[in-house]
């Protein structure tokens, strides 16, 4: 009871000093979230500026949204900059439809920014990540009047010439080799490398070390390699020990909440807890799973769009995926423990305790977590498409001991990536999800923390599908 009590305290107060750190990164800055014609926005800059700023449209990826790219807007901001981030449609708070043409987006974050009363619009650049990239690079092709910079992270494909878009600074990690070969073609095609910044011709490429697709947007070499490249096209020399260290605070965060839930469960959870001799045969129902599910979708596929799925792009088809093969393997596992009114009200609970572990500060460090209308919506379908998957999990880990719940871990992500892989291989319209199989394994750690605490397959097998669940809903673009 001692230790326990001692480990909650521990916790709550790590969960305190991590809102802390949050708070500090925002000393000086201000924030205004911001809507316009339907869009999305969120301005920050420095407080109390002297003079007109020079300003950054700052637009995110595929599947992503303006909390994605917060690190690029602290920074910047702490170093001078007023800085606009916003949803492109169907991403994040935006309801509207994905659509093929990203400028009309672009252009009323434009707009918007003009409006900020902090803001030198003779002095304006731009920020892109993967989708964004592209988007901001036309942008700079389309109007080198508005902007004297573009920065490029990730990049995919533009119509870049030695002199236009000005200033191009681009980025990619160098575990992202399709995006280094691109940002490689964009350099040679823009004339290589030049630091004649002040003609508006600087030309550059900065790979990130140890970094890919997502990690790059959350480290301080990419970061800083914008700030300096603005600060050298506007001659700002404001100096600013500023490091983006959020995504530290969160992880802290998550792992304090988990410790909460060490602390409280045993209260919760009877003592003598109804234990299921895992089969052997629920390794191969593990291993058969996804075998089914890859050929369950080509099927469909014949039929149907499979990448619109449900509303969702990609999303649906991955909620799909986890509903057939979370069917095999349940049906592999035969001897399935039936549920309590009990068990199912706590799977529920700790699903609030999850939500809140991941999400609450999610919202204000990667990730647009609070659900619109229109993904709200797809939460009930998309968790019951995962239940199936959970469900087996949880039985097949019921009795396990920390070691085997280890292995049932590297199992089920191994499995989980190299299934998915195929998938991807076998269907290419889904080829986004390649580039979220390193998210696997996490958010299956986090799931199997939360089953060693319950002990019971039911509990975590609701608590986990709604939290996935949830997650599909709040990452995809809306179709």
């Amino acid at each position: 009871m001692i230790q326990r009590r001692f480990l909650l305290f521990i916790a709550v107060l790590v969960i305190l000093l991590s809102w802390g750190g949050i708070a500090a990164s925002r000393v000086g800055l201000v924030v205004r979230p911001l809507t316009s014609s339907g869009v999305p926005l969120l301005y920050v800059a420095p407080q109390n500026a002297a003079k007109k700023l020079p300003a950054v449209l700052v637009a995110h990826g595929f599947a992503g949204s303006k909390q994605l790219m917060l690190g690029y807007a602290h920074v910047l901001a702490h170093g001078g900059y007023a800085v606009m981030l916003w949803d492109f449609d169907g991403h994040g708070a935006n309801p509207a439809p994905l659509a093929a043409e990203l400028q009309q987006d672009l252009d009323i974050a434009y707009a918007s920014l003009l409006e900020q009363p902090e803001v030198d619009p003779s002095r304006l650049a731009l920020l892109g990540h993967s989708m964004g990239s592209g988007a901001v690079m036309a942008a700079g092709i389309r109007h080198p009047h508005r902007f004297a910079a573009t920065v490029a992270v990730s990049p995919t494909g533009a119509a870049v010439t030695p002199q236009l878009p000005r200033n191009l600074l681009l980025q990619a990690g160098s575990w992202e080799g399709g995006f280094v070969a691109n940002a490689q073609q964009l350099l040679r095609a823009a004339g290589g490398t030049s630091d004649n910044s002040s003609g508006g011709e600087g030309r550059a490429l900065v790979i990130v070390p140890k970094a890919e697709h997502i990690t790059i947007l959350f480290r301080n070499a990419s970061h800083q390699a914008a700030l300096q490249w603005l600060n050298a096209t506007f001659n700002q020399s404001r100096p600013s020990s500023y490091v983006d260290r959020r995504m530290l605070g969160y992880g802290l965060h998550l792992l304090a909440w988990l410790g909460v839930l060490g602390a409280v469960a045993p209260a919760l959870v009877p003592a003598t807890k109804q234990r299921v001799r895992t089969p052997p045969r629920s390794w191969g129902g593990l291993a058969l799973a996804p075998l089914v599910a890859i050929a369950g979708l080509a099927l469909i596929n014949r039929g149907t769009e499979l990448k619109n799925l449900g509303g969702l792009l990609v999303g649906g088809a991955l909620g799909l995926w986890f509903l057939l093969a979370g069917f095999v393997w349940l049906g592999m596992l035969f001897d399935i423990p039936r549920p309590t009114l009990r068990q199912i009200r706590l799977g529920i609970a700790v699903f609030g305790l999850l939500w809140i572990a991941f999400g609450a500060m999610a919202q204000v460090t990667w990730l647009q977590w609070w659900l619109i209308p229109a993904r709200l919506k797809l939460w009930p379908l998309l968790s019951l498409a995962c239940f199936p998957w959970f469900l087996a999990s949880g039985v097949a880990q019921q009795s396990a001991q920390v070691s085997r719940r280890f292995l049932w871990w590297v199992g089920q992500s191994t499995v989980l990536v190299v299934g998915l892989f195929l998938t991807i291989h076998l269907l290419p319209q889904l080829g986004f999800i390649f580039l979220l199989l390193p998210i696997f394994p996490l958010i299956m750690a986090v799931l199997s923390v939360a089953a060693a605490q319950l002990g019971e397959a039911w509990s975590y097998a609701v608590a986990s599908a709604l939290f996935f669940g949830w997650m599909i809903a709040a990452a995809f673009p809306l179709a």
